[in-house]
């Protein structure tokens, strides 16, 4: 069964994923803590790793320089023996982070490497988690279809590329719907981050009779037209 990482940045309910036996690690990052308000990205970080000490966590290192990069690394792994540090593909210069990558790795940091989007991207990185002792790589397959492409087949492929990879695990990213869910168990990915409101989602509707949904769906819309006070007539 492909394990679920909630992914998001409020703390009570990062708080509640980490006590659901469902949920198998969390995931975070700038974008969705600057959403939820978040100012002080350490206090935040060490206040959240206060109460999760045990399920995996990843934080994102935020700089553009190569070397600072590599230090906040250093920096937040430090936080704790469960955080796994996301480090993107490239900079914003499209300059690839490989051998910081390779000198976390080496140094015995937990790397989530971040953003990727080619089978290509796989291929050039992979080398660099060669002495990992624990590792993530995400697809953002949510982003990918968003172009109009498959996702799928860069998942499979990535799938077999990391069979000589025991100590990395293949992580579904930007998960755009439940459905996600069931396609990435289905090809045998090893997680995938899930959003809060799809979580929600995927709690409430699992398994749930289609007919009750279709029945529930006109009951929203009914609804909906009588609070609104609606008239053709």
């Amino acid at each position: 069964m492909v394990k679920i990482f909630a992914d998001g940045a409020d703390k009570k309910t990062m708080l509640e994923m980490n006590n659901n036996s469902l949920i198998y690690g969390l995931t975070t990052n700038p974008t969705l803590m600057r959403k939820s308000g978040i100012i002080n990205y350490k206090n935040f970080a060490l206040d959240i790793l206060s109460d999760i000490k045990e399920k995996p966590i990843s934080f994102e290192v935020f700089s553009d320089d190569l070397d600072e990069m590599y230090k906040q690394a250093l920096e937040i792994s430090s936080w704790g023996q469960n955080v796994y540090v996301k480090i993107p593909i490239t900079n914003t210069k499209g300059e690839s982070t490989f051998q910081i990558i390779s000198d976390l790795s080496i140094n015995n940091v937990k790397i989530n490497v971040t953003a990727i989007t080619t089978l290509k991207q796989i291929e050039h990185i992979l080398p660099s988690l060669k002495y990992c002792n624990n590792a993530f790589i995400s697809i953002f397959a949510g982003r990918i279809a968003d172009t109009c492409v498959d996702p799928l087949p860069i998942i499979k492929n990535a799938i077999i590329l990391l069979k000589e990879y025991p100590k990395v695990e293949l992580i579904w990213s930007s998960c755009r719907e439940v459905y996600n869910i069931k396609q990435a168990d289905e090809i045998g990915c090893h997680i995938i981050t899930v959003t809060h409101d799809i979580l929600n989602k995927f709690f409430i509707n699992i398994g749930k009779d289609l007919t009750d949904v279709s029945i529930e769906t006109v009951k929203m819309f009914y609804n909906d037209a009588v609070s609104s006070g609606f008239s053709i007539i």
